[in-house]
């Protein structure tokens, strides 16, 4: 398990698909830790996140072998774990149950944050090509003692469409007791 202590700020993105955007640049250039959601696309883009901040990242559907990434993996952050996978739909344990605080997924590119049982389900959306007309957008994430501060980022890339339902914005989770 990746233990990670003392984070200020978190970034959690997914489906790149090969795409570096400069307008991912100012969030993860501040950021303690990136958290990848699956479909990288390249190894190319791992470099590039890691050049900003320690990334970790988990394989979707269009992540070969060659990346050599799991397709789950849990973290510690701050003492809460955090569980990832590309596709909701595959998680196959309880979280409340296995003590996880957070589950983060990527793959429908709709961003989305729940809270269901206590646990913290987040979906980033996407910060790779456009598609099905949703924004292109990250979240970030403050560490702020027992809570989590978290904002959905719309990129402002062109063309964005938020009809499939309403764009999350900023929200805060109060962290479960440890």
């Amino acid at each position: 398990m990746h233990v990670f202590a003392d984070v200020r700020q978190f970034v959690v993105l997914s489906d790149t698909h090969g795409l570096m955007r400069p307008e991912v640049e100012p969030y993860v250039q501040g950021a303690d830790l990136v958290l990848h959601a699956g479909d990288v696309g390249t190894a190319r883009v791992l470099h590039w996140l890691r050049g900003f901040a320690p990334t970790l990242a988990v394989a979707g559907n269009v992540d070969g072998p060659a990346l050599n990434l799991p397709a789950n993996d849990l973290f510690l952050v701050n003492g809460v774990l955090v569980y990832a996978l590309h596709v909701l739909d595959q998680l196959d344990l309880n979280p409340r149950t296995a003590g996880i605080g957070m589950v983060i997924s990527g793959h429908s590119h709709r961003p989305r944050v729940e809270v269901r049982d206590g646990v913290l389900y987040c979906n980033p959306g996407s910060v790779g090509p456009r598609r099905f007309g949703l924004p292109v957008t990250l979240v970030q994430i403050k560490a702020d003692g027992d809570r989590w501060h978290g904002a959905f980022v719309d990129l402002g890339v062109a063309g964005g469409n938020r009809s499939p339902g309403p764009f999350p914005g900023d929200w805060t989770f109060d962290l479960p007791a440890r």
